[in-house]
């Protein structure tokens, strides 16, 4: 904890790559290429992949770029002009799973095996001086279609505000909070992996997942003296497999620009840190089946989010989601029939970390909104009989790291709640615990 306590006191005297050099570069995310680029294990980063540590975290920042490994360099007129990694900034990410539901869905199979669950190729490492990049572009088996996943390409450089040392970047990416660098925030939240064969409730959030590959947005930030992170951006719809320009046929699609704004405090507690934000998003959307120049869709989200890890192996973390809606496009369109809603979601998480060795995970969440009977009809499995989207739970999770980076998951989600009832939730006589789900997981990257 000591060189973890130095490092930060670094960071704040200078705030600068040089600085950051001098002490060690350290893998922002569990992808093998940055462990090469930079000649640190994955625990020099993680404490179970792929919650960052306070190491991570600042390598991310700065733009993936910090490294040890040989590469070819040249300048110009005393500016670095080039810097490429001798080594290819190539991983591999291959999941196996299998999935149990205590209730089979209606005519489907139960005990569902993915080989793979997921296949990805990521091009992660710095590319230039100042510029680093994270794409993901991963394999579904259920669609057997070959997609861009989360990916985020970085601009970071060392500067003073207001007479402090700071970072200030840049991030351009297809996913909001995926640039973030808390786990505590959706992108990259708990749970880390989960079953794409079990049902899932229906409602959900704009900035939890809702944009997720769909749009293309542009943000600046800094970190001021290790203390003040802030960042504000833009998006536009950019969905995969959609023809060019957007047609009222598309679903979900922007009108103008969405904003997004982060603001986070930090500091140190004994041999940890402490960090408390918010953050959240701005958006006018268009249903399928929209006219041009009419109603939108108008959300707001709103959110709050705290993550504390501590020097004794244990991570508290957990965010509020408020997302306000005035519906009224979809409303015109019959596809809803309240025009003015709210929807709720609190995601709590305790984590113990057995060294590099093992992690427990126990996670409640709530999910909690305005009924609506048309949005949430009912319907076999995913529908709600009483039109309301409530759901609730909790998620438990031991993951055994075989290698740092191997591990082997036993997850079960169990459900109080699901899309607004307990019995008879869908109009079709199943009850919420019918959805529990045991998961098993094989993670390995290479």
């Amino acid at each position: 904890m000591s060189l973890i306590r130095s490092y930060r006191v670094a960071l704040a005297a200078a705030a600068g790559a040089t600085a950051l050099l001098a002490l060690g570069a350290v893998p922002a995310a569990a992808i093998p290429s940055f462990a090469r680029q930079t000649k640190l294990p994955c625990s020099a980063c993680h404490t179970q992949f792929p919650e960052l540590t306070e190491f991570g975290r600042v390598f991310k920042l700065n733009g993936y770029t910090l490294r040890a490994i040989e590469s070819i360099e040249d300048s110009v007129r005393g500016r670095q002009a080039l810097s490429l990694n001798l080594m290819p900034i190539v991983s591999i990410m291959a999941q196996a799973s299998a999935t149990q539901v205590a209730r089979a869905q209606p005519g489907s199979q139960n005990g569902s095996v993915l080989l793979p669950d997921q296949l990805s190729v990521f091009l992660a490492g710095g590319i230039s001086p100042k510029l680093g990049t994270f794409v993901q572009v991963t394999y579904d088996p259920q669609s057997g279609l070959l997609a861009l996943d989360n990916t985020s390409i970085r601009f970071a450089t060392s500067a003073a505000l207001l007479g402090q040392p700071a970072v200030v970047g840049l991030s351009l990416n297809n996913n909001p909070t995926v640039q973030d660098l808390w786990n505590s925030t959706p992108a990259w939240g708990f749970p880390f992996a989960s079953s794409s064969a079990a049902p899932a409730p229906a409602a959900g959030s704009m900035v939890d997942g809702g944009l997720a590959q769909a749009v293309a947005g542009l943000s600046v930030y800094t970190y001021v003296n290790g203390t003040v992170y802030a960042e504000l951006g833009a998006y536009r719809s950019s969905p995969l497999g959609a023809a060019r320009p957007l047609a009222s046929t598309d679903s979900g699609v922007i009108n103008g620009v969405a904003p997004y704004w982060r603001l986070a405090v930090t500091k140190p507690v004994g041999g940890g840190s402490l960090e408390l934000g918010t953050y959240g998003m701005w958006a006018k959307r268009q249903p399928a089946g929209f006219v041009p120049g009419g109603p939108s869709d108008r959300y707001t989200d709103l959110a709050a989010d705290v993550q504390l890890q501590t020097g004794g192996g244990i991570t508290l973390a957990g965010t509020w989601i408020h997302e306000s809606r005035s519906l009224d496009a979809s409303v015109a369109a019959g596809a809803a029939a309240v025009k003015s809603q709210s929807l709720d979601a609190v995601r709590v998480r305790a984590t113990y970390h057995g060294g590099q060795l093992y992690a427990v995970h126990v996670a409640p969440f709530l999910i909690s909104g305005t009924t609506d009977a048309t949005l949430y009809a009912p319907g076999d499995v995913s529908g709600s009989a009483n039109g309301s989207p409530n759901s609730s739970g909790v998620i438990g999770e031991l993951d055994w790291n075989v290698w740092e980076n191997v591990r082997l998951s036993v997850q079960y989600t169990a459900y109080f709640k699901f899309n607004g009832g307990t019995t008879n939730y869908d109009g079709s006589g199943r009850r919420a615990s019918d959805n529990n789900t045991l998961y098993l997981n094989a993670w390995l990257m290479f």
